[in-house]
């Protein structure tokens, strides 16, 4: 029951649509524009980066909100497998900003909740994957690859450290914190699968910090 608490939690937490709140204010749906992804990369487009870098902390910090709240209630009784809940809390709120029922479940991808799910669960691993998205930033250009990239290194990064006992749980809810992990790497692959095609095919969209971008949808 803890479980689907902490899915709920995290559904509500993600429910809040930062780039379609913003379009809102420009007295548009952003899902309209672009790539029709109510996402960080798409508001930055849209919108400029002041909105994209909005978007980037609300989405984020609702992620964060979900762990700390499932944390808060749940640290005295299940204070044992807190690492495993803050995960599910997250699954929820990455579920939540993905398939937004308001919305007729069009919402982002999930990359800057997922962001907020990594600063709030180890910031080692955030540390790390930061060096991974950025590494690759500055060299590619390409937003997906990064974002992927980094997606796949936090999933190896918390089975490196699980191995070594960073999370302190027991051998069952660790492999399960694992597989919660694997999911959402899963997840996120597959909501960049347009992405990834224009990846392998040479045409995907860059994006540059000087505001130049490449034509092709994200």
């Amino acid at each position: 029951m803890e479980r689907v608490v902490c899915l709920a939690i995290g559904y509500v937490c993600g429910l809040f649509q930062t780039s379609y709140f913003i379009g809102r204010m420009y007295k548009t749906d952003i899902r309209e524009h672009g790539s029709g992804n109510a996402g960080t990369t798409n508001a930055l487009r849209t919108f400029g980066k002041k909105a994209g870098a909005l978007t980037l902390l609300g989405d984020l910090l609702k992620c964060v909100a979900a762990i700390l709240i499932a944390k808060a209630l749940f640290k005295n009784e299940y204070g044992d497998i807190l690492p495993l809940l803050s995960l599910y809390a997250a699954a929820g709120c990455i579920l939540g900003h993905n398939f937004p029922f308001y919305l007729k479940f069009r919402g982002g991808k999930g990359v800057a909740a997922s962001v907020g799910m990594i600063l709030a669960f180890d910031w080692r691993i955030f540390v790390l994957c930061a060096v991974v998205f950025f590494g690759l930033f500055f060299t590619t250009h390409f937003v997906s690859l990064c974002s992927l990239c980094s997606y796949g290194a936090a999933l190896v990064l918390m089975i490196i450290f699980g191995e070594m006992g960073f999370y302190g749980m027991d051998r069952p809810h660790t492999l399960e914190m694992y597989a919660v992990m694997a999911v959402l790497t899963v997840l996120a692959f597959y909501r960049h699968r347009a992405n990834i095609v224009r990846l392998a095919n040479g045409t995907e969209n860059k994006i540059f910090l000087g505001g130049k971008s490449g034509k092709k949808k994200d």
